[in-house]
């Protein structure tokens, strides 16, 4: 029988996804919101678009994220010195805190999906998701910019 190792990383995800949404809850963000606020803080003065690519989501879904974020007090925009259509984004001080307790709370979770591999699987395991994450983004940008994503 083929493994179908798409299958498993999405119920994977969807478990993680499930668990984080009902654990920031309290936090009021929304599905994903939480994945915004952490690469921001992790990428302060990160453009809109760029946080998209890095997430291999559209642009359309970033900006609702970001303006909910921003209503939130979460993140600011900023202004780009040379091109005013530009907007650099940051957390905020609430954001910063929020993003720690999140921070936490992943590698909380990282730990207990690793539960039972030493630290030679670990590496191998990141190695190999490296490898099927890179292969997906990938495919994602070649699909975005009008590519059919076949080969």
């Amino acid at each position: 029988m083929k493994e179908d190792i798409l299958r498993q990383i999405g119920t994977i995800a969807r478990a993680l996804d499930s668990i984080a949404n009902i654990e920031f809850k309290e936090m009021q963000l929304n599905r994903g919101q939480y994945l915004y606020l952490v690469r921001i803080k992790e990428n302060p003065g990160i453009i809109s678009d760029h946080l998209a690519g890095m997430l291999n989501v559209d642009r359309t879904t970033t900006a609702r994220s970001i303006k909910k974020l921003e209503d939130n007090g979460l993140i600011k925009r900023k202004n780009d010195q040379k091109n005013k259509k530009i907007k650099h984004l940051f957390v905020t001080d609430k954001g910063e805190e929020l993003a720690q307790r999140i921070e936490k709370e992943n590698t909380y979770s990282n730990e207990l999906v690793l539960t039972g591999l030493n630290e030679k699987q670990r590496q191998e395991l990141a190695k190999l998701l490296q490898q099927v994450e890179d292969n997906a983004s990938e495919n994602w940008h070649f699909v975005k910019n009008g590519g059919k994503g076949e080969y």
